[in-house]
């Protein structure tokens, strides 16, 4: 693929109206993977199913002002790998990286600093303009209602499953629910035997994949995890790695499931439901030389459909029939790109454009057409590309900072 530069165009008073990015009309909110690493998530235990009571206290107090040194308010002068994202609209939203988070308002053309404190900053999530979450390595819960202007400590988030507020007070991440804003936090059953996180679209309805080294069943709870019932099982050539699970509605949900490594390649598999599970999808089906077979699928199977590279990158969920997903290839000149269906599985179409970078893109797209790309490199400062036509071309805006040197 051959890149092309193109000179940004902003129209004056392009203000998308959106309650989230990543969610549509009265849908919650679906969005992005919490890690751009384009390699398989590990695998985790299932937390005990008994366990019920509120986490202990965080360490700092929330509704406690995060500290505001020198240069917050100012133009980011420091940054070096960004490692999160999140749009509020086209032309609005936060990065984020260690030890610090900015903003733009104008597309990613400036960037202004917000914050700077401890700890990588692993994910952020926003409601609106306003309302917004980071989170961090440690699991320190930072939030916003000002825009950014002010952070403060919120709590402490027990895990660094995918973090989403459904309101200004319930948030989910993996199988963990809040209620009070991310102070404290409840555990929600998840099934025995599960691979990844369980994700919870609301309260009551969640989605988990559970395994054995010859079977994968996904799995549905509309209970809150009191039950859950098995929706849809796979056949296995081997085993499972890791999983990624999103939702645009109750009976909606997008499920990622990977597979095996070897040779820089890893196989993966995404299926789609808007119907509880009684009907599926499948939206990939990619198969690997050095991975084996996509997950779901008999050896030596590579019909697809396939997403552009050898590896997955950040899957992010707009809404029921849109759902964009990066590719990575790191024997690539131009490792990243990006692939997306817009009529809910049925076709997926591979963007025109590959970019460079050393890792998997960070992906966040604020509806089927407009979204923002941010690469980073092992030698190079890391950039902020956007597209208006859905992910088949791709401007570079601007780059950000180096990190500041160690004194």
């Amino acid at each position: 693929m051959t890149f092309r530069f193109k000179s940004l165009a902003l129209v004056p008073g392009l203000v998308l109206a959106l309650s989230l990015a990543g969610c549509q009309g009265g849908e919650k909110p679906a969005g992005g993977s919490p890690s751009a690493s384009p390699s398989a998530p590990a695998v985790t235990a299932a937390p005990s199913p008994s366990a019920a009571a509120p986490t202990a206290a965080p360490t700092t107090a929330p509704g406690s002002p995060a500290p505001k040194p020198t240069g917050v308010g100012q133009p980011l002068q420091a940054a070096g790998e960004v490692t999160a994202v999140r749009l509020a609209d086209p032309q609005s939203g936060w990065t984020a990286g260690n030890g610090w988070i900015a903003h733009t308002a104008d597309g990613g053309q400036h960037w202004e600093s917000q914050y700077t404190g401890d700890g990588k900053v692993t994910q952020l999530f926003a409601l609106n303009g306003q309302k917004a979450w980071a989170v961090t390595d440690k699991g320190q819960l930072l939030a916003t209602t000002d825009g950014g202007a002010s952070w403060k400590a919120a709590g402490q988030v027990p895990n660094q499953g995918f973090l989403h507020f459904v309101s200004d007070t319930e948030a989910f991440a993996g199988n963990a629910r809040s209620t009070d804003g991310g102070k404290t936090w409840t555990t929600l059953k998840a099934p025995a035997g599960i691979v990844g996180d369980a994700y919870f679209h609301d309260k009551a309805n969640g989605w988990a994949v559970t395994a054995s080294p010859d079977k994968a069943i996904i799995q549905r709870t509309t209970d809150g995890g009191a039950a859950w019932k098995p929706v849809k099982e796979l056949k296995l050539a081997a085993a499972i790695t890791g999983t990624v699970i999103r939702s645009a509605g109750e009976d909606d949900a997008w499920v990622e499931l990977i597979g095996q490594s070897g040779m820089t390649q890893t196989s993966y598999s995404l299926f789609h439901t808007t119907d509880g599970g009684k009907a599926w999808k499948t939206v990939l089906a990619n198969s690997t030389a050095g991975g084996g077979p996509a997950p779901g699928f008999p050896l030596n199977y590579n019909d697809g459909p396939k997403n552009n590279g050898s590896k997955p990158g950040m899957l992010y969920v707009v809404n029921r029939t849109a759902a964009f997903m990066g590719g990575y290839c790191p024997a690539c000149d131009n490792p990243n790109s990006v692939g997306k269906t817009t009529d809910g599985g049925a076709t997926w179409v591979n963007g025109k454009d590959s970019v460079p970078g050393t890792s998997g893109a960070l992906l966040a797209m604020a509806d089927a057409s407009k979204g923002w790309l941010i690469t980073n490199d092992a030698s190079q400062p890391s950039v902020f590309y956007t597209t208006t036509d859905g992910g088949s071309h791709w401007t570079k805006v601007s780059s950000f900072p180096p990190a500041k040197k160690a004194s």
